[in-house]
């Protein structure tokens, strides 16, 4: 998760504070940022779509933080610049590419550096999180551009104040807690999150706190990784009745926090598509700039995994497919099966408890395979690069929800296995190797 380091005269608590924030601003870019387009809230840019034809465009999110004019107390004026605890740099950035049904998102991990690094600049106005505070929402668009190399055609900036309401709103957030549990108390912040080991349904408050915890997930990737699991849940619902009755909620952000020039019918011409939207998430892969907390886009690997020519995958696939089976229904044998008519040789299907969480597959490197997967299942694909996974290895978990979505592999599950999928190991209640607690 976001690391507690001290901001310029603020100490760590008011840095405390702004790591809170760090999920919430991903959820409401992704979803007070979609309605602030569908609204057309702020000042507009000409259109860069075609009435009746498929939606293609790209959209800038970035999440900025609440700005404090003393210890614990926001100011008044959100949008001053002068006299705070803290600049309001932006810890949450994402590209988001629009291509019909496809929905891809780029994360894009604050320290990246825009443009190569140069050593006589200061070294924290390199980086992207410090170009908002800089040089104002045009000025992150144009670093995007820089780092990513994509055209960005608009932008969306949120705070991040009514993230909690959001997260209640569409149903709170399922998690599974690690062994050992999770307690996290800081009176100072007013942090005082204490949790046991197994399956939570928190609400706003505490699913934020949790969401901020760093056991478990480690470093900033895993955060993001950690992240791209639970936006993946919450994304579900908004496509559904409770989605649609969280509107209110979520509308009610419009005008008071979000900074966007997008054209207000962008998002109009997606409505034909979303029955059929495909959403996949993939975090900017770098590398760390020597002496510095700096770094540096990998475009070679940037180009694998976010290029918009796919990535061949081979008629007999060569990767292993490591399945969590948390759907209650025992729907993993009959993936397994099913894989195996397919070509896939090295399934292996691990059983756990029943879960909320979403079906998802992801992967590290295995980009293309873990994409063939996707377009299978018809789940959404997750890249990151902490996820529990080798090279070579593709996850999927299957959580409750499968029971719908994947309901025809009931026939097959309650056939005998073949010798290899006999042989993987499924244990009940052992623990999943994909997606950690918190998804």
């Amino acid at each position: 998760m976001t690391r507690m380091t001290s901001g310029a005269g603020g100490g760590p608590r008011i840095a405390g504070l702004r790591a809170l924030q760090a999920f919430g601003l991903t959820l409401s870019c992704l979803s007070l940022g979609g309605f602030a387009l569908l609204s057309g809230a702020g000042r507009t840019v000409a259109s860069t779509v075609t009435p009746g034809a498929a939606p293609q465009f790209t959209v800038l999110i970035a999440g900025r933080d609440i700005v404090y004019c003393y210890y614990r107390q926001p100011c008044k004026d959100q949008d001053q610049r002068t006299g705070l605890v803290q600049p309001p740099n932006t810890d949450t950035v994402m590209l988001v590419k629009v291509d019909g049904s496809s929905v891809r998102v780029l994360n894009i991990p604050r320290d990246t550096n825009v443009g190569p690094f140069d050593r006589f600049s200061p070294i924290a106005a390199q980086k992207v999180n410090s170009q908002y505070h800089s040089g104002g929402p045009e000025a992150l668009a144009r670093a995007v551009e820089t780092i990513t190399g994509e055209r960005v055609d608009s932008y969306v900036v949120v705070r991040t104040d009514y993230v909690e309401r959001v997260i209640d709103a569409l149903g709170g957030l399922n998690v599974t807690v690690p062994e050992g549990g999770i307690e996290w108390i800081d009176n100072a912040a007013g942090v005082n999150l204490q949790l046991p080991a197994g399956a939570h349904h928190l609400k706003g408050q505490e699913a934020v706190l949790f969401l901020r915890v760093r056991k478990g997930f480690g470093d900033d990737y895993g955060r993001i990784d950690h992240q791209k699991q639970a936006l993946t849940q919450l994304a579900g619902r908004m496509k559904s009745a409770q989605g649609l009755a969280a509107l209110p909620t979520i509308l009610g952000g419009i005008g008071n926090g979000v900074e966007t020039n997008a054209d207000p019918n962008t998002l109009v011409t997606l409505r034909p598509f979303l029955g059929q939207l495909k959403l996949s998430f993939a975090t900017l892969p770098t590398d760390e700039i020597p002496g510095t907390f700096n770094l540096a886009v990998n475009r070679e690997r940037l180009a694998a995994l976010w290029g918009d020519a796919p990535a061949p995958v081979t008629a007999a696939p060569d990767v292993k497919v490591s399945v969590v089976d948390a759907s209650g229904a025992g729907l993993g044998a009959g993936l397994s099966r099913a894989l195996g008519a397919l070509g896939y040789a090295d399934v292996q299907v691990t059983v756990a408890p029943p879960s909320q969480e979403a079906s998802q597959v992801f992967t590290q490197q295995d980009v293309a395979q873990a994409g063939a997967l996707s377009d299978l299942l018809k789940l959404p694909r997750l890249q990151g690069e902490r996820f529990p996974v080798a090279p070579g290895e593709v996850g999927v978990l299957l959580g409750r929800d499968a029971q719908d979505t994947l309901s025809q592999l009931a026939a097959l599950a309650g056939t005998p296995l073949p010798a290899a999928d006999a042989a993987a190991p499924t244990t009940p209640g052992a623990t999943p190797s994909p997606p950690p607690a918190g998804n």
